[in-house]
Order: structure tokens, then sequence, then C-alpha cells
């Protein structure tokens, strides 16, 4: 080989070798770029998670404060469910039955004159779906605010719930078990 063939080579290689190094910086420069757009990703993720945990906690104190009040504060509570309370299927009617016991609870609470807080739930059996349950369990504890009030119970000291078919105390198979889920419970509290 002479020495300008050398010499072509050698600037064939230098060139080659400094187009390799200039591809592998724009590689390595590419990448840390897309490298540092994704831990700015990842880095907002952290926060956000951060964040809902920091909420989820916050609300799990909230439930947990609000349980000790409320278990501090339970007194007893009144179940309208036994033979003469019975509600009928699809039903939310008071029976007469239901007006005296209900009359009778509200003379014992004037009578204790005590100032206590009120939580009627009403409750069905099974049958129908799910919604209408709701809808009728609402019905029933909405029936019982309205005699309570009437007989002297204030309004502000009342609230209703439906559970509907949730929580049964009988089995749904028996036309006795039924009879015993579709009822109204008074929870006192002070």
């Amino acid at each position: 080989m002479n020495r300008s063939m050398l010499k072509t080579a050698a600037v064939g290689g230098l060139l080659v070798t400094m187009g390799l190094v200039t591809t592998g910086c724009a590689s390595h420069k590419f990448v840390r770029e897309q490298v540092a757009v994704v831990d700015q990703r990842v880095e907002g993720v952290d926060q956000r998670v951060t964040q809902v945990d920091g909420t989820a906690r916050q609300a799990l104190d909230r439930a947990t404060s609000a349980h000790k009040l409320a278990e501090g504060k339970f007194l007893y509570e009144v179940v309208l469910s036994d033979d003469s309370v019975k509600f009928p299927t699809d039903r939310h009617a008071l029976s007469p039955e239901a007006e005296q016991r209900l009359a009778e609870f509200a003379d014992r609470l004037k009578g204790e004159n005590r100032n206590v807080y009120l939580e009627i739930q009403g409750y069905t059996d099974s049958t129908g779906d799910e919604a209408h349950n709701e809808q009728l369990g609402q019905a029933r504890a909405e029936a019982v605010r309205r005699y309570l009030n009437r007989a002297g119970v204030a309004l502000n000291r009342m609230a209703t719930i439906s559970y509907g078919e949730a929580e049964p105390v009988a089995p749904n198979e028996t036309r006795e078990g039924r009879a015993q889920n579709r009822r109204v419970t008074i929870v006192v509290l002070s």
C-alpha cells in the first residue's frame, strides 16, 4: 500500500468513527430526553398517589371518629315487626296496632324528657326487585317518622334510612320469615 492509500483509509476510518460517535451521542441525548419525560410523568403519578392516599386516610379517620361518637351515644332500639305491627307485602301504611305502639313509644320519649335523636330504618323482604324494595323501605320509615311527628316528636330529631331487602332477620324462603323482614327499627341515640 502506498502512502496516499493509507492516508485515504485513515481519513475514511476517522470519518466512520466520527459518524458512529456522533450517532451514539445523538442516541444518548434522545434517550436522556425520553427518560426525563418519563421521570416527570412518574413524579406526577407519585404526587397524585400521595394525594389520594392522604385523602383516603382522612376519610377513614373521619369515619372512625363518627363511629366512635355514635357508638357511645346508642341508648336502645325499638323494632316494629311483631305480629301486631307487621307490614303487609308491598305496603307501607301503618296498621292501627302499629300506630298504638308508636303512640306508646312517643309517650315514653316525652316521659323521659331527654333530647334524643331517632334513626328510623325501613326494611323489606326479598319479594320484588332491589330498587323497589329500597323505595318501599324508605316509605315505611317515612310513615313512622310522620306518625311520630304528629305525636309530638320534632322532625329535626329524626332521620330515615332504607335498607330495603338487605340485612334480613329471618330467611326469606318462608312466609313467616318474610313477614319478620318487613319491619321498621327505631334506633334511639342520645
